[in-house]
């Protein structure tokens, strides 16, 4: 038996009828998403095409993955966990968003290598005050809908939760703490004289770090990594899902989505809570 989610508390009759014409099975309302039990098999471009045409996240558990047994979840930072690239904004204050902006979408669409795009980045920095930092995350930065519940409800039911960025630790260290996870882990920018230097110190966080990070938090609680679920939107994000037990795609890059077992695109970050529900 399969098991598809439709992410929605309500669906009219035309769209559950779409649904039920390209997955026949058995549809049940679990109050705030669709449960469509079902033994036929979806190929991801039948699913991709029905997301499409009903304008809304329908998304096919894997076979082997058991919503029980989920006791860690590891989330990238921009543009997943907040709704900014942090470094994006920073630049601004310096007049060259757009130059680093460029850079940025072409490390996480999987264009270019990611340590050379972050020295790239952080070298255009130099110089900078870093009370940028302060108003960046005071004036810029905001969640993305339904973290805080996602984060909450995790904490309620005793799994993990972990932060993992190729952004920076200025902005991980106070989401942790704001958001109560239980771990972190981002690049740090070098500061003298309150200015940035340009570099970054000790090793860049990037898409095998993540992935080990993982690894290493799943360990150290005693986690098989069946018990896992990851979260990100960018190609340097893809090695961490394909990890994890259940790698979710929130409103990612193409390549990502294109491989990730979970697709969001429609709506908010609290979704993943279905995907834990009892079956």
């Amino acid at each position: 038996m399969r098991f598809t989610i439709i992410h929605s508390a309500t669906l009219d009759d035309t769209t559950i009828q779409r649904i039920l014409k390209v997955i026949p099975g058995d549809l049940s309302f679990k109050n705030q998403f669709y449960l469509l039990s079902h033994e036929k098999s979806i190929p991801r471009d039948t699913l991709n095409a029905l997301r499409q045409q009903c304008e809304l996240d329908i998304n096919t558990l894997p076979e082997q993955f058991d919503p029980s047994q989920v006791h860690l979840l590891i989330s990238d930072m921009d543009s997943t966990l907040i709704s900014i690239e942090c470094i994006d904004e920073i630049a601004d204050f310096l007049g060259i968003k757009a130059e680093v902006a460029t850079i940025t979408g072409a490390a996480m669409r999987g264009e270019i290598d990611f340590n050379t795009a972050l020295q790239q980045r952080v070298s255009l920095l130099k110089g900078l005050d870093a009370d940028v930092l302060g108003h960046v995350y005071d004036e810029r930065l905001q969640l993305n809908p339904g973290a805080e519940v996602l984060m909450s409800s995790l904490r309620a039911s005793s799994i993990k939760t972990a932060l993992v960025s190729g952004g920076f630790t200025y902005f991980t260290d106070r989401l942790e703490t704001r958001l109560q996870l239980d771990y972190s882990r981002a690049n740090q920018l070098e500061i003298i004289d309150n200015r940035l230097t340009g570099r970054v110190l000790g090793d860049i966080v990037n898409g095998s770090t993540k992935a080990a990070y993982l690894q290493q938090l799943a360990q150290q609680n005693n986690i098989p990594l069946s018990g896992t679920i990851a979260v990100g939107d960018g190609a340097n994000d893809l090695e961490m899902l394909r990890r994890a037990a259940l790698g979710v795609a929130y409103h990612a890059k193409p390549t990502v989505q294109q491989q990730a077992d979970i697709v969001i695109n429609y709506s908010g970050l609290d979704a993943i809570l279905h995907l834990l529900s009892d079956k």
